[in-house]
């Protein structure tokens, strides 16, 4: 069992490389998401709990995040290893991870940061939007702009946690998409 974090800012390129691994080496990606809206559509408790929250406005406790990281982490279909994909986005995040982690006897054993040229982002986001069965709403220099701010200021801090630890690594996320595939599984299998 391996459990990775992918990192990096929007359009590095995260969501491509989890879809490769989890096809190539049996993981299951968790997205945050994605975890909350399958808790909500199932009604368990959890995500009738989160859908109360949401419903007034308010974000989702890092607390009801770890227990469902938790769950999907244990369960059958996650035997081979995790993709964390949106989570933790903050140090008290990370910390919480870590905790709840150490408590079941397991760990992260890699977090890669998929390093991209920013200014470059803003033409693979344009090239995205033209490519009408890729294009999301999102795909805008505007919220892009913004979405690169969060990274900053939010996310990014969360890199020299991971380096204290030994576990980060970095990939060049300008290669093609099979180039960063292969850094990434030499990280892997190192």
């Amino acid at each position: 069992m391996m459990n990775i974090i992918l990192f990096g800012p929007p359009g590095a390129g995260k969501g491509t490389q989890a879809k490769k691994l989890v096809s190539e080496r049996s993981m299951v990606q968790l997205s945050t998401g994605d975890m909350l809206r399958a808790e909500i559509a199932a009604n368990s408790e959890l995500g009738l709990e989160a859908k109360k929250i949401m419903n007034s406005g308010e974000l989702v406790s890092d607390e009801i995040m770890i227990k469902m990281i938790e769950y999907r982490m244990f369960s059958d279909q996650a035997k081979q290893g995790v993709i964390l994909d949106g989570f933790p986005r903050t140090v008290k995040q990370a910390e919480a991870l870590d905790e709840m982690l150490t408590h079941n006897g397991v760990a992260i054993h890699h977090v890669i940061e998929i390093g991209v040229d920013e200014e470059a982002l803003f033409d693979r986001i344009e090239q995205r939007a033209n490519q009408s069965d890729q294009a999301r709403d999102d795909d805008n220099a505007k919220v892009l702009r913004q979405r690169l701010k969060i990274y900053h200021d939010n996310t990014a801090p969360i890199l020299p946690f991971y380096l204290d630890k030994g576990i980060l690594s970095h990939v060049d996320g300008m290669m093609s998409i099979e180039e960063v595939a292969e850094k990434i599984s030499e990280v892997l299998d190192s």
